[in-house]
């Protein structure tokens, strides 16, 4: 598979590691979650079938984060975003 990266261009997926869910920018307030929201967040996961949205770390490469949407069924790669653009449209700003 190849990963269209938007500063190098397309990169073999082995250069990189798939974390999960995208859902994981989106992480509560260690200091005021409740024990309930960082339960979620730590151990409740979807498993869709279809476009999902995943965090991609390029680890053999210029070690960015990368916010990739693939299709869980075809493995067609449909978009691909650096993971600190994500966060930033989203009113984070790690």
């Amino acid at each position: 598979m190849i990963i269209d990266h938007p500063l190098l261009g397309p990169r073999d997926a082995a250069e990189f590691v798939v974390l999960g869910d995208a859902s994981l920018i989106d992480r509560p307030d260690g200091m005021t979650a409740t024990v309930e929201e960082m339960h979620d967040y730590a151990y409740l996961r979807d498993n869709p079938a279809g476009d999902h949205r995943e965090l991609w770390y390029h680890e053999q490469g210029d070690r960015s984060w990368l916010v990739v949407t693939r299709s869980t069924l075809t493995h067609e790669v449909i978009k691909v975003e650096l993971a600190r653009n994500v966060a930033r449209a989203q009113g984070r700003s790690r």
